[in-house]
């Protein structure tokens, strides 16, 4: 293995240092996925062809991998295909996402539901998710079918209470840690778990608390980037969410300042529909000058200080090493 750089170009590791000590694996779990969604249908392969040309960061499989490897006693195939099984189980949720959200695009690509229709959307989805568990059934690793079928399951949890949250002066900063914890935080947690599996069970605890928090911040940063990010850098346009009325942390902590004539602006905004695309800026520029995304940054900075004190006693080795750089990178990333 490879030790992993210190640190990326910008000061904090980049994904690609990150993935250092993992790199070849992470090709072998390429290889699998083509392998496993391929099917005897053109349409299939057709949607397959378009998805796995994506550029995707495999971030939950190099969580897999460098879990497997902490300690040095990993079960590399079962590894990689721990890891290609959770990537499809996140390329399914993306896809019905963007099914459920209209999306048109995504990381600044046409989604599936904007290139062919919503009903290829869905049921190339449900072929993912499908096939995740057919990986797992058939290496007979039914605690690890358990693992990823319980995140799937708490990830439709977490979009169905995304899909109802509409009150913003009702939504709460527990409802939104219960909401990150499902929709995020449970499949990054799941692909630790499981990489114990195919390393040292005896980890898988330790392993598990590591990635649900790492999840939890990576979700508190996704959605900072939704008012402050670079569009060119992100591939979404600022102010994503609040068009889609998805109330996030850094709105809850602006209302948690917000004096009453704010608060009815906020009020007010929310129900207009659809809203107003100044009225979105304005609201974006309201939610920061409230102190809404300083807020949310102490949050994913103290999700990042849980994640690193879950690895403490863990052997000191390159991918523990780099599962720690991965906290730095999900903190600092732009995109």
């Amino acid at each position: 293995m490879t030790p992993i750089p210190s640190v990326g170009p910008t000061g904090a590791p980049t994904l690609e240092d990150v993935q250092g000590p993992v790199r070849s694996q992470l090709e072998e779990v390429r290889t699998e996925l083509r392998r496993i969604v391929s099917a005897d249908l053109a349409m299939i392969e057709e949607v397959n062809d378009y998805l796995l040309l994506l550029p995707g960061k495999l971030l939950r499989p190099t969580l897999v991998l460098l879990s497997s490897e902490v300690g040095g006693e990993p079960r590399r195939k079962d590894a990689v295909l721990f890891g290609a099984s959770v990537e499809l189980v996140h390329l399914a949720t993306l896809v019905h996402d963007d099914a459920v959200d209209h999306s048109i695009l995504r990381r600044g690509q046409p989604t599936v539901n904007a290139l062919w229709t919503h009903q290829v959307a869905i049921i190339m989805g449900d072929y993912l998710y499908s096939r995740a568990l057919t990986v797992l059934a058939r290496l007979g690793h039914l605690e690890a079918i358990r693992i990823l079928g319980e995140a799937a399951n708490e990830m439709s949890i977490g979009e169905m209470r995304q899909l109802t949250a509409y009150d913003a002066l009702e939504f709460s900063e527990e409802d939104y840690r219960r909401l990150i914890a499902a929709k995020t935080a449970s499949l990054m947690s799941a692909a630790c778990a499981m990489g114990s599996l195919a390393g040292r069970p005896e980890f898988r605890k330790a392993l598990g608390d590591f990635g649900h928090n790492l999840g939890m911040a990576f979700q508190v940063v996704d959605d900072i980037l939704d008012y402050v990010g670079i569009p060119e850098e992100t591939g979404k346009p600022v102010g994503g969410d609040l068009r889609e009325h998805k109330v996030t942390l850094p709105l809850v902590g602006a209302l948690r300042a917000a004096p009453p004539s704010a608060r009815k602006e906020i009020l007010e905004f929310f129900r207009a529909v659809p809203p107003d695309p100044a009225d979105v800026e304005r609201m974006v520029a309201l939610v920061v000058e409230l102190g809404g995304v300083e807020y949310a940054r102490a949050h994913a900075e103290k999700y990042g200080a849980l994640a690193a004190e879950a690895l403490e006693g863990l052997p000191e080795d390159p991918p523990l090493q780099a599962l720690k750089a991965s906290i730095d990178y999900v903190l600092h990333r732009s995109r």
